[in-house]
Order: C-alpha cells, then structure tokens, then sequence
C-alpha cells in the first residue's frame, strides 16, 4: 500500500526546500561580498572540509561538488590564478593532482563559513523544523490523523 501525501507533509517539503534556497542564495551574497563567486567559495569549503583521510583531489572536488571534472579544474585553475589555492601532483602517483588552499583562501573561506555558521546557529532551528516535519515516524502524527492508505497499482 501506497500512503497519500498529506498537506502537511506537502507544506513542510516547500517549506524545507524555502529554508534550503534560503540558505544557498544568503551564502552566495555572502561569498560575493568576500570578493568570491559562489562556486569558489563551495571549492574551498569542499577543500578544507574533507572528512579526515581523504585527499583533496580534482575527483573527490569533482564528486564533492557534484560537477564534471573539467568544471573543477577550470574553477581550481581561477583560484590558483588568485592566489586562493596551490596545485600539486602526488608524490605517490604522478596522475594525481592535489589541490590545498594558500593563506589567503583560507582566510576568505573563514571569513564566510563564520558568518555561514553563526546564521546557521541564530536561524538554523526554522530549516531543522522543516526537516523534522518530514521525518515523522507516521504522516498525520502530529495532527493525530493518519494518512490514507493508497492500494498499489500493478
């Protein structure tokens, strides 16, 4: 059985994907303001928030960014023009290019990732509302009535 999508639900899946948009347009004025353009500044978060272990390769950019990877070398060549990155190939194996950021791209990216995480912090419970309106265990839950059930068609 196929249960029917309530209003609620309805509501709260375009109020999480507001909150979302929300979110993604305040950061890339933010990043504008830093003097980065919005990829840039998702780069070099990407760079410097790689879980512990994993290198910062074109290809782990490229998936982390869900981006082709000549998208991320064109992005990674303009922020090595600016000063923002160093590009190296890997001691281990030639074939890999390696990609860390340089003082200054640090400093950019700490200054909008602050502002990012103390937004995060003064508004963020509004975007985790919404997220927790669509993850209850039983649609209708918090109105105390149950979705209608849908029979599945074969």
């Amino acid at each position: 059985m196929v249960t029917a999508i309530t209003a609620e639900e309805y509501r709260a899946l375009a109020e999480l994907r507001y909150r979302i948009r929300s979110f993604v347009r305040d950061g890339d004025a933010k990043a504008r303001d830093a003097g980065l353009e919005p990829q840039q500044y998702l780069i070099l978060l990407a760079i410097r928030g790689l879980p512990d272990g994993a290198d910062a390769t074109i290809r782990a950019l490229a998936d982390r960014l869900m981006l082709k990877h000549h998208s991320v070398v064109e992005l990674v060549d303009r922020l090595e023009q600016g000063g923002l990155v160093r590009r190296m190939r890997s001691r281990d194996d030639r074939r890999r290019v390696l990609v860390s950021l340089l003082p200054r791209g640090e400093k950019l990216l700490e200054e909008v990732a602050r502002h990012r995480i103390g937004e995060l912090r003064s508004s963020g419970a509004e975007l985790v509302a919404a997220i927790e309106a669509l993850l209850e265990r039983e649609p209708g839950a918090a109105t105390g009535r149950r979705a209608k059930k849908i029979p599945k068609k074969n």
